[in-house]
This record gives C-alpha cells, structure tokens and sequence, in this order.
C-alpha cells in the first residue's frame, strides 16, 4: 500500500437524501428550525422554497461517505474549514470528491497529518459545500495487517 500523495483524488459513492433522513436527522440534533419543519413557513419567507437540509447534516453525511476509505486509520479530526455554496435539497444524490492538498510526517513516526479539499456534489455535479478537513491518521506501517482483525 502507497501513502497518500499530494494532488491524489479519488471519489465516494453517492446517496440521496430523503425526506425520513432530514425527519431523523432534525429530531435527533434537536435542530427542529421552522425553515426545515414548517413547508408553509418555508414556502413563504425563504428565498429557497424546495425542501433542504441544513449544512450540519450534509457534512455528517459526506463524513459518512468517506468512512470506508479510511476504515481504522483517523486518529484525530484537527481542525475544518467548511463553505455553502448551495443548498442541498431533498432528493438529491450527492458524493464526495476528495483532493489530497497537504501530508506531513509527525515526531512519531506512526502517523501523518493529512489535510484534504472535500467537495459534496450533487447528481448534476454542482459543487454545494467544500471543506478542508485536517486530520491525523496512522502511517502505511501502522495500518498493515489492520483488516486482518475484521
């Protein structure tokens, strides 16, 4: 197995979002805000008239896109940068695009720091939110033999 490299891209599958995912997300966080709960609310007084969900849960669900493809290996979230471009609506199908922007050994030599540029896109291949996410994760050395426990 290969180390990340700068500039590496890769992409995740994708998932639509539903009407029960925003229900079990809003009641769940407690984010019951009329803009997501209220369809004559939202229909009358916000510029965006189709059902959304807020940011909070598109980010969640990206996060969980990308889970498979570093399965035991995070060892810490460090810091994020995150920006909307653009609603994400109910029936949307999005994915993540991942670019690898930096890596960089740490003092110990079992781990790196790796910070990478997150698109969640939708079906149509509109960029909606990017986010920097900087994380720790366990070094090629570390992770061999990792699955050999699942």
């Amino acid at each position: 197995r290969e180390e990340l490299s700068v500039g590496e891209k890769f992409r995740t599958v994708g998932r639509t979002i539903t009407e029960a995912d925003l229900a079990s997300f809003l009641g769940l966080s407690g984010m019951n805000e009329v803009i997501f709960t209220d369809d004559l609310f939202r229909e009358n007084h916000s510029v965006i008239k189709e059902k959304f969900i807020p940011g909070a849960m598109a980010y969640i669900f990206a996060e969980g896109l990308l889970i498979p493809t570093m399965q035991g290996t995070g060892l810490a979230f460090l810091n994020m940068e995150l920006s909307v471009h653009q609603p994400i609506k109910v029936g949307d199908t999005i994915h993540v695009e991942v670019e690898v922007l930096s890596v960089r050994k740490t003092s110990k030599s079992d781990r790196g720091i790796v910070q990478t540029k997150n698109e969640i896109k939708n079906q149509d291949g509109d960029v909606l939110i990017t986010y920097t996410p900087l994380r720790m994760m366990k070094s090629v050395a570390e992770r061999d033999g990792l699955n050999d426990d699942y």
